[in-house]
């Protein structure tokens, strides 16, 4: 089990528009060299940011810019926006237990709902963290460096 790295790549995008938007025209270049990602896969999740409408992305002179408010994107939103679990759930379970097998026959019965519930919570747990958490924390480490 573990979330892609789309997940935490669209987490720095983001709050990487933010705090560049006064002083830079962020691009998907521009964006690629803070995230240390090629430009091709940054974009990728750009066009899931995008479609999900959490940013938007100009050619023109604004260049790519926040499409909702920082308290209003949550860790939820990007999870789903990324596409970092499949309709099938979070928990891959391997394809083929041995229907043979007493376990085989059972594992799924005793399994699949303890799973569910452990996504459940962590999907509610990241419904109550915004952007702009990171955002606030970003800009605190970035003055320390700083003092």
């Amino acid at each position: 089990m573990q979330i892609t790295s789309k997940f935490t790549i669209a987490v720095h995008i983001i709050t990487a528009i933010d705090y560049f938007k006064d002083h830079e025209k962020v691009t998907s270049n521009f964006l690629a060299g803070s995230v240390g990602a090629n430009p091709v896969i940054v974009r990728n999740v750009m066009g899931n940011l995008k479609e999900a409408g959490i940013i938007d992305i100009s050619q023109g002179k604004s260049g790519i810019t926040l499409a909702k408010r920082l308290e209003d994107i949550t860790f939820y939103d990007i999870y789903r926006a990324v596409d970092s679990v499949s309709d099938e759930g979070l928990f891959h379970f391997h394809e083929n237990p041995n229907a043979n097998c007493p376990v085989g026959r059972n594992i799924h019965k005793a399994v699949d709902e303890k799973l569910l519930k452990v996504q459940q919570a962590m999907e509610a747990e990241m419904k109550q963290i915004t952007l702009s958490d990171v955002v606030e924390d970003t800009r605190k480490g970035i003055l320390n460096e700083t003092a």
